[in-house]
């Protein structure tokens, strides 16, 4: 059996969607008998066992000023750099695992050079698309990605510089950052976000597998009692269509398209139907009166009782390299609908959702009308075949499939 030693390095921990990800794989390889560290570098300091908090706040709040003046994202950050070096070095892990190394918490480049240089065998998980475009964690329809940026068309979007387009610079250095880096996997949390990682001149040459993300499906995300919601709520016998979002808002730049929510209300009128909204900072937001905005629900058991209470979940983003809230609904025996999104339509239980062209409303509603009844005749079959799709078990065994065949690839430890 082979000994292994796995460090985690991720923007946060416990929290968001990457923070609880990474809090299950440590979990999960403490139960298998695999020694687990994480450092993180944004968020509240955690005082658990083997996890260090390698930025401060001021730091990280002053990396992202910097960046905005100098127009590059990923550099700066010395201290914070030198401080996860520096538990690295002390920790000896036999593989460190990078996840979402962005936040302002770390020098994307020199950790790499560092890795590389000292033959560290390495394990990158792409949750967004910036480690391959070299700028933008969503490149949507623009594909400078593919030659070597520059001249960007969305470049406060892509780096929030306040003066100087540095896009190519910032591309050239990331390729160059993965260049020459042999003993590295690179896992993909969706078979769209390999797709395009592939085609980036930045990853030519590396080994790539695909490891969707995992959830809870025995201990939280299952169809469970919502009597209380529906109380709570003056519901009756009204349809429920659940729209979940990391942050609700009605701007027309909204990435998660909160903004057709309002547009697909008001073609409802008259239905029986309402539309819960989780995920708004503003409660008191002027909505349509078939609109409930619930706010933002931190209990993940709570959330679950709105996926099983609600007759269908909505997506409605732009662009999406995974969805958590795809895989959450479905555990729990929702169907789920939405715009195409580039990952939600390839993850999801096709028999069980359906996508239309991003921005048409029409046929949204359309698909709406065709689904909201479906849920009683498909709910145990929805759950029986996602429970095993989106487990953490899944995930976390996968990713330690992958740290063995690494370790048996490249031989012993380099420390």
């Amino acid at each position: 059996m082979i000994k292994l030693k796995i460090l985690q390095v991720n923007c946060v921990y416990k929290r968001g969607s990457t923070g609880k990800i990474v809090f299950d794989i440590h979990q999960g390889l403490k139960e298998n008998g695999i020694e687990s560290i994480v450092c993180y570098g944004r968020g509240h300091k955690i005082n658990e066992p083997g996890v260090y908090k390698t930025s401060y706040e001021i730091l990280a709040k002053y990396n992202a000023l910097r960046s905005r003046i100098t127009g590059l994202q990923y550099n700066g950050c010395f201290i914070a750099t030198h401080k996860l070096i520096r538990v690295i070095k002390r920790e000896k892990p036999d593989i460190v695992h990078l996840h979402c190394i962005n936040g302002y918490f770390v020098n994307i480049y020199r950790l790499f050079k560092f890795l590389k240089q000292n033959k560290i065998k390495t394990v990158l998980t792409l949750h967004a698309e910036f480690m391959y475009t070299g700028s933008c964690g969503y490149a949507f329809e623009c594909n400078k990605w593919l030659t070597g940026c520059g001249k960007c068309p969305n470049l406060w979007y892509a780096t929030r510089s306040y003066f100087f387009d540095r896009t190519h610079t910032a591309w050239k250095k990331m390729k160059e950052a993965f260049d020459g880096f042999e003993n590295m996997i690179i896992a993909s949390v969706s078979k769209w976000v390999e797709d395009r990682a592939k085609l980036s001149p930045i990853m030519q040459g590396h080994q790539f597998r695909v490891i969707g993300n995992g959830i809870d499906t025995k201990n939280v995300f299952y169809p469970r009692d919502f009597q209380h919601l529906l109380e709570k709520h003056k519901i009756t016998n009204e349809k429920i269509i659940l729209h979940v979002t990391a942050s609700f808002n009605l701007r027309e730049d909204n990435i998660k398209g909160s903004h057709y929510i309002v547009k697909l209300a008001e073609r409802l009128k008259g239905e029986n139907m309402k539309i819960i909204v989780i995920g708004s900072r503003d409660i008191s937001l002027k909505l349509p009166e078939n609109i409930i905005n619930v706010g933002q629900v931190h209990d993940q058991h709570e959330l679950a009782a709105y996926y099983s209470m609600a007759d269908l979940t909505l997506i409605t983003s732009k662009r999406e390299t995974f969805s958590m809230i795809c895989a959450e609904s479905l555990a729990c025996g929702t169907p789920v609908v939405g715009f195409k999104a580039g990952a939600p339509e390839m993850i999801s239980l096709s028999e069980y959702s359906e996508f239309v062209e991003y921005g048409n409303i029409d046929k949204l509603k359309e698909v709406i009308k065709k689904w909201i009844n479906k849920k009683p005749f498909l709910e145990q079959s929805i759950t029986r075949t996602a429970k095993n799709i989106y487990s953490k078990e899944k995930m976390y065994n996968n990713y330690i499939s992958v740290y063995k065949e690494l370790q048996v690839d490249e031989g012993e430890n380099i420390w």
